[in-house]
């Protein structure tokens, strides 16, 4: 029997599954592709399709509903002295306050609106507060903090107060303090920190909707009829004594596992991030990490179909030995000429790291012979860091081989190639 939240089954037809109203199924494959030794948790993931009805082609996404870890649910009620039996109205209906929480509400990350509630919780007591702000960052799907004495000089930790509404105060007023403060914290921090009570009713009003999350597809309809697929990099660290970590990922690998536990599910179709429709067209994908998903999708669905156009993949993580994720189907394919060239940037397999960029600089001759046959350029994968850095590699193989100025370079990339030729495509997050 399928379970919904909120909706009535009788009214729900095939087809018009979505964030609102999703389908519920279950994982039938769930498995690490990291080899021994890894820091890293990479993990593919297979949902079942039954009788949804739901298609998507290669290049979407697929939306996973999660829910709240039962250990913080649990330590949240406790804290709070709630009742978990007791019957709440939320957003989606009547249920108890235990499944509120679990399923409604955003939980394990705090909100600036609930800090600033405090200003009416919290009162003037004398109590000694130290302020201790760590700084967090994000490299290699691995979280790290800092300790207040290591920061840079930019990032000054907030002011300590010997009083708890003083430092509310100082929350409230001081942007940058708050989002340093919300970086480490969940609900359960904060509370215990100031012992701040608040009724359920108090709590919905300030705490987020809980939101699906996006996840390239890395399977083809057409060569997994019945399934969906995905390639999963599980977030994991600690702050303040207590193990976090990402809500979906988590929830699917820890919680899901492969039980028969139900998970919400619906597709999100892509408009741009899409193969030629010439088959014989030539296609250069960059996915380094999970960013490989949507390309291994790619690269099935191009076997499928048959076509002449050749292919080129560019990958690259931390290690060979460790993190060379869908290595015997990569194998296959260059066995079969199904994939034309394979191109790997092993970080820390030598003395220098080696990324993506550097990979296709150095292969910028062919590269920039493929754009001159008409090829498209894919990327998928880390916004901040990498997809800027690919960019500017594709600008700098125009400099050098396509025999332009910067302007000129600049213009071709950014202009001719992603948005009156729509031969540049990116996926990046």
């Amino acid at each position: 029997m399928l379970e919904r939240v909120g909706v009535d089954m009788a009214g729900a037809a095939k087809g018009e599954w979505s964030a609102k109203n999703p389908y519920y199924t279950t994982i039938t494959e769930n498995y690490v592709l990291n080899g021994e030794g890894s820091k890293k948790e990479t993990r593919h993931v297979v949902f079942a399709l039954g009788d949804s009805g739901l298609d998507y082609k290669v290049g979407d996404a697929l939306g996973v509903v999660p829910e709240n870890p039962p250990h913080i649910v649990d330590e949240l009620i406790e804290i709070q002295g709630w009742d978990r039996d007791s019957i709440v109205n939320t957003h989606n209906g009547e249920r108890t306050l235990y499944e509120a929480l679990k399923k409604d509400f955003e939980v394990h990350m705090a909100s600036k609106k609930f800090v600033q509630s405090l200003a009416q919780k919290v009162v003037s007591s004398g109590m000694k507060i130290t302020v201790k702000m760590v700084s967090r960052t994000r490299g290699n799907n691995q979280w790290n903090s800092s300790e207040a004495e290591l920061l840079p000089p930019e990032l000054k930790p907030s002011a300590p107060s010997d009083d708890p509404s003083d430092k509310v105060d100082h929350l409230i007023t001081d942007e940058k303090a708050m989002e340093d403060y919300l970086w480490t914290r969940d609900y359960i921090d904060i509370m215990r920190e100031f012992d701040a009570k608040y009724s359920p009713e108090e709590f919905f009003e300030l705490a987020g909707r809980l939101k699906p999350r996006l996840y390239s597809i890395a399977s083809s309809h057409d060569a997994h009829p019945g399934l969906v697929e995905l390639t999963v990099g599980i977030v994991r660290f600690s702050y303040h004594g207590r193990d976090r970590g990402g809500l979906a990922t988590q929830f699917m690998a820890d919680e899901i596992g492969n039980s028969d536990q139900k998970v919400g599910v619906f597709m999100s179709p892509t408009k741009s991030f899409v193969l030629p429709e010439d088959k014989d067209t030539d296609i250069i994908m960059v996915g380094p990490g999970t960013g490989i998903a949507p390309f291994r999708a790619f690269m099935e669905q191009r076997v499928f179909d048959g076509g002449k156009g050749k292919n080129w993949l560019f990958f690259g993580d931390q290690s060979s030995k460790t993190e060379f994720y869908y290595k015997d189907t990569i194998e296959s394919w260059l066995d079969s000429g199904d994939l034309f060239r394979f191109t790997t940037a092993w970080s820390r397999d030598q003395a220098e790291k080696i990324y993506v960029q550097h990979r296709l600089k150095e292969h910028g001759a062919e590269v920039w012979e493929w754009f001159e046959n008409g090829a498209y350029f894919y990327i998928c994968g880390d916004k901040t860091y990498m997809a800027k850095d690919v960019h500017r590699a594709l600008i700098e193989i125009a400099i050098e081989h396509g025999g332009m100025s910067e302007a000129d370079a600049t213009h071709f990339i950014e202009k001719t190639m992603m948005k009156e030729q729509k031969r540049y495509l990116r996926d990046v997050y």
